[in-house]
């Protein structure tokens, strides 16, 4: 390949990057803006479900607890209720560990690869 060769390759290399970024842009905004909304609505539905869910268990468990006050079984039956609130506790963290990452952005980061690799085989 000849000097003018290289030049005029790079040339396009740097015109097809220009044209590019624009696009970046554009997908970019999208992107964000899909990723806002999803994480919004998310979080605004777990708050309200972790609110409705908390009330609802806890009176649940004062019913428990309350209904085994007369009776023998009544610190037995407390302490089962706070075990089975450390274990539902255990399973949640776990779950939450094993969860896969959300990867926002993946569109915009897969063109830009599709688009570097173009390059590196538009200067061989």
């Amino acid at each position: 390949m000849t000097v003018q060769s290289k030049i005029a390759t790079w040339r396009s290399v740097g015109r097809f990057c220009a044209r590019r970024v624009s696009d970046y842009g554009e997908l970019f905004r999208i992107e964000l803006a899909e990723t806002k909304a999803r994480v919004l609505g998310e979080v605004v539905a777990l708050v309200a479900l972790a609110i409705g869910a908390l009330f609802t268990l806890s009176f649940l468990c004062i019913a428990i607890i309350a209904t085994a006050a007369g009776t023998p079984y009544f610190l037995q039956v407390a302490w089962g209720v706070a075990g089975a609130w450390l274990l539902v506790t255990l399973i949640a963290a776990i779950v939450m560990r094993s969860r896969r990452a959300a990867e926002p952005f993946q569109t915009l980061r897969t063109e830009i690869e599709r688009d570097l690799q173009a390059i590196k085989e538009a200067s061989k």
